[in-house]
C-alpha cells in the first residue's frame, strides 16, 4: 500500500483485509489441526504442517485479491515467493506453537496455535508487504 492515511478507506481496506486474511486463514488452521488430531488421531506436532499448508494457500488467495489488491492473474512465482515468506513466518509460529506445548503440555493444541500465529502476524506481514506485493 502505498497511499492512505491512517483511517481512510484504503487504510482500511489494505490493514482490515490483513487481518480478515489472517483471520480466516487462522479459522481454516484450527479446523484442519482439530480434524487432523481429533478425528484422524495424527499427533499435533505431524497435523500442523498438513493444517498450515492448507492456511497458507487460503490467505494468499485473500491477501493477494483484498489486502494488496493485486489485479493480474496469480502466478507461479508469486506463489513462490508468498509459500517462501509463509514457510519463513510458519517457521516462527511453529517455534511458538512447540514450545508451547513442551512447556505447558496440557496446552490444548489450539491455544498454542494461536500464540505461534500472534508471533509470525508480524514476519508475515513485513516479508508479504516487502517481499511478494511490493509493488502493490
Amino acid at each position: 500500500m502505498t497511499d492512505g492515511q491512517w483511517g481512510s478507506p484504503a487504510w482500511v481496506r489494505h490493514y482490515g483485509g490483513f487481518v480478515a486474511a489472517g483471520i480466516i486463514a487462522l479459522g481454516v488452521d484450527a479446523v484442519v489441526l482439530t480434524a487432523l488430531t481429533e478425528v484422524f488421531g495424527l499427533s499435533p506436532f505431524v497435523a500442523r504442517v498438513f493444517s498450515i499448508s492448507v492456511a497458507m494457500v487460503t490467505s494468499w488467495l485473500i491477501n493477494r485479491r483484498i489486502t494488496f489488491s493485486v489485479a493480474a492473474p496469480p502466478t507461479l512465482a508469486e506463489f513462490a515467493r508468498f509459500a517462501a515468506v509463509s514457510w519463513g513466518a510458519q517457521a516462527v509460529n511453529y517455534g511458538v506453537f512447540a514450545a508451547v506445548l513442551i512447556v505447558w503440555p496440557t496446552t490444548a493444541p489450539v491455544v498454542a496455535l494461536a500464540a505461534g500465529s500472534l508471533v509470525a502476524m508480524f514476519v508475515s506481514y513485513t516479508g508479504f508487504r516487502f517481499g511478494v506485493f511490493g509493488k502493490n
